[in-house]
Parts: structure tokens; C-alpha cells; sequence
């Protein structure tokens, strides 16, 4: 399982949007997304990819990390392995 933080999101960008945006630029469909407000005005999105491991995610984290979308630069980060117990 992997998760991809995509901060400075947009707050008017749906999951859809969020979804389309990732596919378009060839990550797999994702399987859940949740919002990270943070302190409001850099909200970020947690993009789980549940059949996907990080280091697959790292060959197309390069892709859209910097990247200037809806008004906004992204930030995309993959977040470090959980071991859950």
C-alpha cells in the first residue's frame, strides 16, 4: 500500500479532479483520498493507492511534484511505509 501526499491543493478541487489529474499523468487509479487542511491556506490531499507499493509511486512522483495546477505549485511527496501491527 501507498500514499501520496499532494499538499497545496487547490480547496475548491474535488476528488474527482484530484483522480483525473493523477490518472492523466499515469499514476493507477487510486482507491481512497482524504484532506489534510492543515493551516488553511496550503491544504493538501492523501492520495491511497492500495495495490501499489511507495517505490512504484517514486517513479511517478518526478512527474507532477512542482508542478502548476489550478492556480496553485503542488507539492507531492510519497509518504513512508506504514507497519501497521
Amino acid at each position: 500500500m501507498g500514499d501520496l501526499w499532494v499538499g497545496n491543493v487547490d480547496e475548491s478541487t474535488t476528488d474527482e479532479e484530484i483522480r483525473d489529474f493523477l490518472c492523466k499523468y499515469g499514476f493507477p487509479l487510486s482507491d481512497s483520498i482524504k484532506r489534510v487542511s492543515g493551516t488553511g491556506n496550503r491544504p493538501a490531499a492523501v492520495v491511497s493507492f492500495d495495490s501499489v507499493e511507495p517505490h512504484v509511486l517514486r517513479t511517478f512522483q518526478p512527474r507532477i511534484h512542482n508542478m502548476f495546477w489550478k492556480n496553485h505549485r503542488l507539492v507531492v511527496q510519497v509518504m513512508p511505509e506504514r507497519h501497521e501491527l
